[in-house]
C-alpha cells in the first residue's frame, strides 16, 4: 500500500478506514470544542461536586471497560494527588466480579463513568451496582452518546450528572480514538483544583499542540507501518502505563491481533517482558515530563539500543536534549503526564491505523465476522446480592 496520509479521505474510505482516519483527525478540533462544552457547564458541575473532595471519607471511583478502563486509570492518580478524598480506579469488569472488594455501603461513593455508547452492560451494571449496594451514591456519567444508557437514564435524577462530549467524538469506527481523549480531557478538567479559567485555557492550548501532532507525525508515522513489524512494545511511567496500554490496545484492535503489542513500564520491562525482544520488534516508549521518570526511560532507551535485538527503538514524547533521531516529539507546556497522554496517543492511534491498511484489513471494521464488536455483546451480568 502506497503511504496514505489522514487528509485524503477518498483513499481512506476506498481502503475501509474513512472513519478511523476522520476521529482520529478531528480530535484537536474536538478538544477545543471541549473547552466550549466546559465552559457552559461548569456551574452545573461544581454545583453537582460540591466540597465532596475536600472529604477524607469521600471515595471517588473512575471506571470504565476496555479503552474507557484505561482512561479511569490515567486519570485516578493524577486526581488523587490533590484531593483528601479517595480516588481510584476500577475497571467495571472487575467491580462487577468482585464488588466486596471495593464497595463500602456505609461509605459515601461518587461513580465516574466512561462510556463512548454509554449502553455496555457493564457500564450499565456498574452503575446498578453502586446504587444497590451504597447507601449514599452519587453518579457522574461523561459519556459521548446522547442517546445511550447512561445518559438517558440518569435523565432526571438529582443523584446523577451526565456530561455529554461534543457530539463528533461518539465515534463510528470500531476503535475509540476522539471519544476517548475527549473522556479523558474532561475527568482531568472536571476535577482539577486549578481556577476554570486556568483549565480551559489548557485544552485550547493542547488543541493547538495536537493539530501539530497530526501534521508533523503522519507522513513518517505512516512510514513506520510499513516496515516489517509484527511485535510492537509500548513502554510508559506513572500514568503513562495506562495510556501504553491503551497504545497497545489500538494495535491489536485495528490489526485482529495480527500484530502483537503488549504494554508495561520502562523499569518493569526488564523483568522478563524484555524477552518478548526480535527483529520484528518495534519498541516505543512514551517519554514522560518529569524529569526523575525522563532519567529511567532514557537509561533503557541507552540499553535497547545498544542491545540492537529489536527493529527499531523509539520515543514518543516532550521534545528535549536527550531524544534522538527518528523521536516524535513536540514542544508542550509545563503540564502533568495525564493531561499530555492525547497527543501520545495521536502517534499510536496513527500507527495503528496504517498497520491496520498494510496488511490489507478494513481499519473501520477489523473483525467483519463478528468476533469483536464495537459495543461489546455477550455479557451475561448475574445476581450481585
Amino acid at each position: 500500500m502506497d503511504v496514505t496520509l489522514l487528509p485524503d479521505m477518498p483513499a481512506w474510505q476506498r481502503l475501509g478506514g474513512a472513519h478511523t482516519a476522520e476521529e482520529i483527525a478531528q480530535q484537536p478540533a474536538l478538544w477545543s470544542a471541549l473547552a466550549d462544552v466546559l465552559e457552559v457547564a461548569r456551574e452545573r458541575i461544581d454545583a453537582f461536586l460540591g466540597d465532596a473532595l475536600r472529604q477524607p471519607g469521600q471515595r471517588v471511583i473512575f471506571t470504565g471497560a476496555g479503552s474507557s478502563g484505561f482512561i479511569a486509570e490515567m486519570v485516578a492518580d493524577q486526581i488523587n494527588a490533590q484531593w483528601p478524598a479517595d480516588v481510584r480506579a476500577i475497571h467495571t469488569t472487575s467491580l462487577l466480579t468482585h464488588p466486596a472488594l471495593y464497595l463500602q455501603r456505609d461509605r459515601p461513593t461518587l461513580l465516574v463513568s466512561f462510556g463512548r455508547s454509554g449502553s455496555s452492560p457493564e457500564s450499565v451494571a456498574a452503575v446498578d451496582l453502586v446504587r444497590a449496594q451504597v447507601d449514599d451514591a452519587r453518579f457522574l456519567d461523561i459519556t459521548c452518546n446522547a442517546d445511550g444508557a447512561l445518559a438517558q437514564r440518569g435523565q432526571g435524577r438529582s443523584d446523577t450528572l451526565s456530561l455529554l462530549m461534543p457530539p463528533a467524538s461518539c465515534d463510528r469506527a470500531f476503535a475509540m480514538t476522539s471519544s476517548l481523549s475527549c473522556m479523558l480531557l474532561a475527568a482531568l478538567s472536571v476535577f482539577d483544583g486549578a481556577p476554570w479559567a486556568e483549565r480551559i485555557a489548557r485544552l485550547r492550548s493542547l488543541a493547538e499542540r495536537g493539530t501539530q501532532a497530526v501534521n508533523n507525525w503522519d507522513a513518517p508515522v505512516a512510514a513506520l507501518a510499513r516496515t516489517d513489524i509484527s511485535r510492537v512494545i509500548y513502554l510508559g511511567s506513572g500514568p503513562l502505563e495506562a495510556t501504553a496500554r491503551e497504545a497497545a490496545l489500538k494495535v491489536l484492535e485495528l490489526t485482529a491481533g495480527r500484530v502483537l503489542a503488549l504494554a508495561n513500564t520502562p523499569l518493569g520491562f526488564r523483568h522478563g517482558p524484555k524477552s518478548t525482544l526480535n527483529g520484528t520488534t518495534l519498541v516505543v516508549v512514551l517519554r514522560s515530563a518529569q524529569p526523575l521518570a525522563r532519567r529511567y526511560e532514557q537509561d533503557l532507551l541507552e540499553e535497547l539500543r545498544r542491545d540492537g535485538i529489536a527493529a527499531r527503538v523509539i520515543s514518543v514524547g516532550p521534545a528535549g536534549s536527550d531524544s534522538a533521531d527518528g523521536d516524535f516529539l513536540l514542544q508542550v507546556p509545563a503540564l502533568p503526564d495525564p493531561w499530555l497522554a492525547p497527543l501520545w496517543l495521536v502517534m499510536a492511534q496513527c500507527f495503528a491505523l496504517q498497520r491496520s491498511a498494510v496488511l490489507g484489513l478494513t481499519p473501520d471494521n477489523p473483525f467483519p465476522d463478528g468476533t469483536v464488536n464495537r459495543v461489546v455483546q455477550g455479557v451475561t451480568i448475574h445476581d450481585h446480592g
